[in-house]
């Protein structure tokens, strides 16, 4: 189902908005869930940054790729899979990544329960939509920086 042009148009400026706003303050004034991923564009090869919300679990990060319900899987998680190199901003620490989806079925219920504790919408967007929402685990494999 294709966006509303001029919908998508606020929704990317929105986009844009709220990472600049990261990058200006380090995350300070998100919430301690908001953090940043950086992937290469599947078709374009340029980075591809998005804020998503995410959690830590044994050193690893994990994310939804829920595109709120929608019937297809959001552009980060298509590109991850073409490239799974992914750089995570932490509010001020810089980590290169590497993502696989998690397929093992006790481990993606222990990680949905997870991040449906921290934000319940997950459960909502799943009942939307046929497809298998996946969780996303990024293992750190260097940091990069401490801003």
């Amino acid at each position: 189902m294709k966006m509303n042009p001029l919908i998508e148009t606020l929704w990317k400026g929105f986009v844009q908005l709220h990472i600049a706003l990261y990058h200006l303050t380090r995350g300070r004034f998100m919430s301690k869930r908001t953090i940043l991923i950086t992937t290469i564009g599947r078709k374009s090869g340029k980075p591809r940054t998005r804020a998503l919300y995410g959690i830590q679990d044994n050193g690893n990060y994990v994310f939804i790729a829920s595109y709120g319900g929608s019937p297809q899987h959001p552009d980060w998680y298509r590109n991850l899979q073409a490239n799974p190199r992914v750089i995570v901003e932490d509010h001020g620490r810089t980590i290169t990544t590497r993502a696989s989806t998690v397929i093992d079925e006790e481990e993606y219920k222990r990680l949905w329960s997870r991040m449906t504790a921290m934000y319940s919408g997950y459960d909502d967007y799943q009942k939307k939509t046929e497809r298998k929402i996946p969780v996303v685990l990024l293992k750190p494999e260097q940091s990069v920086s401490r801003r």
